[in-house]
């Protein structure tokens, strides 16, 4: 059982949850995550850490309002606990000095990147962060990206704050037509904001890493759920990932794949709220 400590409103469909987890937190690194369940019948959900305190030992992670569970998620308060949690997960991102690296982050994508920003700032780098999001209210951890970026863009599709336009745009005309030198990239987020910018940097041989959200179920490569085709290959997300070269990842698929159980997920959401699922 672990302890929720704090559980509140980012934006209008965006949580940030803090949960008691000592060992995570003094184990966990940029980039990984953990998978919890809130009770003995939940469903198996992975979600990144995007930071921890030591001190206190608790993990903080941020989570989207799209399904049942995470609709159940939204439901717990302070003091509530969660069933299990399990972590941390996943390959910790590789960080180095690598000179000027760009954090490109898309909607709730914009919490993962976060904990990567930190860790690129720490090492020496020069950070530039391009955040993107449908409209002003959505946007999260604006605030802390500032505090871990040296320059930093904010995109919105309706124009409602920073630039009117999307992170791939931003990114191409404001720095890659401006000759500007970029020694690597960091892109999470919707895959197709994730293809777009691969297919920006790819000619100019820009690494560009991704981190994929593939459905996933146990987190330690036993059920081949989180399964994707990077460089012709099958890898699991779960202990070959979360992170790949971008270059080499088959958008198509993972495209794919994340929808099969879009009308599943969808009907149980409906059930939920509407009180017919008898929860």
């Amino acid at each position: 059982m672990n302890k929720i400590i704090e559980n509140t409103k980012l934006s209008a469909s965006v949580l940030k949850m803090v949960v008691e987890a000592p060992v995570i937190a003094q184990k966990r690194k940029a980039g990984q995550f953990i998978i919890l369940k809130i009770d003995e019948q939940g469903e198996r959900i992975p979600l990144t850490i995007v930071d921890s305190d030591t001190k206190i030992g608790t993990i903080t992670i941020i989570y989207q309002i799209v399904g049942k569970t995470t609709a159940q998620l939204a439901m717990l308060k302070a003091g509530d606990v969660l069933q299990d949690l399990l972590g941390p997960l996943g390959n910790p991102t590789e960080i180095g000095n690598y000179g000027r690296v760009v954090c490109i982050g898309g909607g709730v994508g914009i919490g993962v990147v976060y904990p990567l920003a930190v860790a690129l700032k720490k090492a020496g780098n020069r950070v530039i962060s391009i955040l993107g999001v449908r409209s002003k209210n959505l946007l999260i951890l604006e605030k802390e990206m500032r505090e871990n970026s040296d320059t930093m863009i904010i995109t919105t599709d309706d124009g409602s704050y920073g630039i009117h336009g999307f992170v791939s745009s931003v990114f191409q005309v404001g720095m890659i037509d401006q000759g500007i030198k970029v020694d690597r990239v960091y892109a999470v987020g919707p895959v197709p904001m994730m293809n777009a910018v691969c297919r920006i940097t790819k000619p100019h041989g820009i690494k560009t890493i991704v981190s994929l959200n593939s459905i996933m179920v146990d987190g330690t490569g036993m059920c081949g759920a989180c399964r994707v085709s990077v460089g012709g290959k099958t890898k699991l997300a779960c202990v070959d990932g979360p992170e790949f070269d971008g270059h080499e990842v088959d958008f198509k698929l993972l495209s794919n794949r994340l929808k099969m159980y879009c009308e599943p997920e969808k009907e149980a959401y409906e059930k939920h709220r509407c009180g017919c699922d008898g929860n």
